[in-house]
């Protein structure tokens, strides 16, 4: 089946605004339903995605991301879908990690679509940055990890449905004003 684009862009914009409130259904849906139920909630996002997106690395990480959810329920329903947040940034961990191993970095492939020319001399900043959302994505799943293992549900949503966000964003913001000040003229 294929969609328009405009469904196919109002799809992925659902499907994404589904996926960040993630925390928040599961904390709505643990109050009305079984954590055993919830389960099927990282498989929809990623069919949805899949149905929906554009093809690319993000749905390995997800794909990913929904088999070790499953590998979890064995332990416990309830850790498998806390455990969802953890596994997403470990994965984009892993997906800019290995832009190292098969260039270009990530950043690049990032820069080059807004700037399809980029000198070569942009090339070291841009492994650097790379190198510096994999610190990111690896400190916010640390952080997520604390709340799955310690922390209570209410925690766990404050920092993966809030707060992890704004380090994203303030993550974005100043690599963006730092890559401003160090372009060359």
């Amino acid at each position: 089946m294929r969609f328009s684009p405009a469904s196919t862009r109002l799809g992925s914009l659902v499907v994404g605004g589904a996926g960040m409130a993630y925390p928040f259904l599961v904390l709505v849906g643990l109050r009305l339903l079984s954590a055993e139920a919830l389960l099927v909630l990282p498989a929809l996002l990623l069919a949805a995605r899949l149905t929906f997106a554009r093809r690319g690395p993000t749905d390995l990480v997800l794909g990913a991301a929904t088999l070790a959810v499953g590998g979890l329920t064995l332990v416990s329903p309830t850790l498998a879908l806390r455990a969802w947040p953890v596994v997403v940034n470990l994965g984009f961990a892993v997906l800019f990690l290995s832009s190292f191993v098969w260039p270009p970095v990530m950043v690049e492939r990032f820069a080059r679509v807004v700037h399809p020319d980029l000198p070569d001399t942009a090339r070291p900043y841009l492994r650097r940055a790379t190198g510096a959302w994999v610190a990111f994505f690896l400190a916010n799943a640390s952080v997520a990890l604390w709340t799955v293992v310690y922390g209570t549900l209410e925690q766990w949503v404050l920092w993966n449905g809030c707060l992890g966000y704004l380090a994203m964003a303030a993550m974005f913001t100043g690599e963006y004003v730092v890559r401003r000040l160090v372009r060359p003229a």
